[in-house]
């Protein structure tokens, strides 16, 4: 790890903080800056804290204002619950005992020049979905905290979609621009409330309180007198209307959730109140900001004109575009999930999302299974050794492909292998698949949005990789403008919390050309628009044969469909099919 000059340590790479591939006056709108360029401010010091809840850690970072350095930080794992295949919890007490520890020990961490008392404000930024029920009496919880992931709700979903017309997994869309999935909060509340007799118990005395980690987070914060979340978090329970920005009567009657149950939903900035948990080392401090991570992301990428998009780059890729004040119902696939909401009386601003499956888990599976790449991490090493994939193509469709294809029959393949194929042509075509399914989305968010994308915005572990930022920027014929900040989350959240009315340290301005606080790496497209066609085209093409691998003949065996359709059938009917086709087969 480099240690700048100033003494603070940096996890980037010099060839990263030198920006290797800054053209020397740049066209940019956010051009590239040294990070020692930054001015030091002579103001009193005047902090914001951070909770950051994430799926596998919790942690707790202190910035300092205007400029945002990330001074104190502190981390802790937090272990999954996986009682069945398929099924994933987390401990909820596990999770604010944590977050207590983190600030504990984040703050023993301040420069000696910093103290507690310059900690004005704190947010909070969380995985989104992820869903906990408690008891509002106790406070306790009733049940684990189910992860987003979890997949349990599928039979709740078929029960859901049954009464609705056509079994239109869209039929709600318009009202919440999500499809019916065991993905979303509301599913989860309905399934415990059907499974956990505690839940039962507790929703038929109205002490039941449901929401996600912030709700959870800022209840106990505050001891129970604010049952709150944001627009953002809101957003992702399939259960807020977009336009309205309120709990839909039509979705909590669909999902069987009572609105008192519910917590109330405020804007991404504003000061809802202070900590008064005695346990709490930030007792007295105010709570201004809420955002779910890939919004804070977003935000910290100061994506915040239309059109601007981010892709965060992991072991899958999540990719956000600012649209605006209006919504745009997606028919291809993508969500429409709200962005932020910068205060009570500012606008809500939307953003299309989309989802790329497999990204670093491609590298997994070729580290892990096939075994030709020693480390995940060694993938560019191996890829720079050869200067194209050779024509290789890989689909990484290991359980199907999202958007734009929706194809659950899609599978893996490798194609366009010779005699001459190594494992670095591999290697270096699963690099270009995650730049060719992150142009797939790009494309379908310029069909529903008509915003032409000449730059992208990129963060996420797998960023650091320079080959594959490169690969992006000739893969989709744009710029990428890596942060310097590989995950932004908790700094977007950070901004969002300062900016609040009564914080005002910070002030998020569209006019603005760049911001002093973020520094990107440029990466510029070196291929020409007839090569990205051509190389495009054949991805499409190798698409296209991983379709349809895992259909399945008609089989005569009794499938869940067709007793359905054989139990709409009346006994009586039944009977009589049954006798006359006994007697026209005995005249044979």
């Amino acid at each position: 790890m480099r240690k700048s000059s100033n003494g603070n340590s940096s996890p980037y790479k010099n060839d990263m903080t030198e920006g290797k591939n800054a053209p020397p006056s740049s066209s940019a709108e956010v051009p590239f800056q040294h990070r020692l360029d930054r001015k030091v401010s002579m103001l009193p010091h005047r902090l914001v804290g951070v909770i950051d809840e994430g799926t596998s850690t919790v942690g707790f970072s202190i910035f300092t204002t205007p400029h945002f350095e990330e001074i104190a930080t502190h981390r802790m794992e937090m272990p999954l619950i996986a009682p069945k295949p398929g099924w994933f919890e987390q401990d909820a007490v596990v999770i604010i005992n944590n977050v207590y520890r983190c600030v504990e020990v984040a703050i023993t961490k301040l420069p000696e020049s910093f103290q507690k008392e310059d900690l004005v404000a704190i947010g909070i930024t969380n995985q989104r979905e992820t869903t906990v029920v408690w008891d509002s009496v106790s406070g306790k919880p009733l049940y684990n905290a189910i992860v987003w992931n979890d997949i349990r709700t599928n039979h709740t979903v078929d029960q859901v979609l049954a009464r609705v017309p056509d079994q239109n997994k869209n039929y709600f869309k318009h009202m919440c621009g999500l499809p019916i999935s065991p993905y979303f909060s509301a599913l989860k509340i309905r399934w415990l409330k059907d499974n956990v007799p505690a839940v039962k118990k507790a929703c038929r005395e109205k002490r039941c309180k449901v929401g996600t980690i912030d709700s959870w987070i800022i209840w106990n914060l505050t001891k129970g007198s604010l049952h709150i979340t944001d627009v953002t978090n809101a957003s992702r329970t399939m259960l807020m209307n977009i336009e309205t920005l309120q709990w839909d009567p039509v979705l909590l009657k669909t999902y069987s959730v009572t609105l008192n149950m519910l917590p109330q939903i405020c804007s991404s900035s504003e000061i809802y109140g202070s900590v008064t948990d005695e346990r709490s080392i930030l007792h007295g401090v105010d709570i201004s900001g809420i955002l779910g991570n890939q919004q804070a992301s977003l935000l910290g990428q100061m994506c915040i004109k239309p059109g601007q998009t981010k892709n965060t780059y992991r072991s899958g890729c999540f990719l956000l575009c600012n649209i605006g004040h209006q919504a745009i119902i997606s028919p291809r696939g993508l969500l429409t999930t709200i962005a932020y909401k910068l205060g009570p009386n500012a606008p809500v601003t939307y953003a299309l999302e989309g989802a790329v499956a497999v990204a670093g888990h491609a590298l997994e599976w070729l580290e892990k299974k096939v075994r030709i790449l020693p480390q995940a991490s060694d993938a560019e090493k191996f890829a720079e050794t050869v200067p194209t994939t050779g024509d290789v193509y890989f689909v990484p469709a290991f359980t199907g492909l999202y958007a734009p294809y929706w194809r659950k029959d899609a599978r893996g393949l490798i194609v366009g292998l010779t005699h001459h194929s190594t494992k670095h042509h591999v290697i270096r075509a699963a690099l270009e698949s995650i730049c060719f399914q992150t142009r797939d989305i790009l494309e379908c968010m310029y069909q529903e949005s008509e915003y032409k994308f000449s730059k992208l915005y990129a963060d996420g572990p797998l960023s650091s990789n320079n080959l594959l930022m490169q690969l992006q920027a000739d893969t989709a014929g744009v710029t990428v403008f890596r942060s310097q900040i590989l995950d932004p989350t908790a700094f977007g959240a950070a901004m969002c919390a300062a900016q609040a009315e009564g914080v005002d340290l910070f002030k998020f301005d569209i006019e603005k050309k760049y911001y002093e606080n973020i520094y990107y790496d440029v990466f510029l497209p070196t291929s020409n628009a007839a090569e990205q066609r051509q190389r495009y085209g054949k991805w499409k093409r190798a698409v296209e044969r991983s379709f349809d691998w895992a259909f399945r003949p008609k089989s005569s065996t009794m499938t869940e469909q067709r007793y359905q359709l054989l139990a709409s059938v009346p006994g009586s009917l039944f009977c009589f099919i049954s006798f006359a086709m006994f007697v026209h087969s005995m005249k044979k």
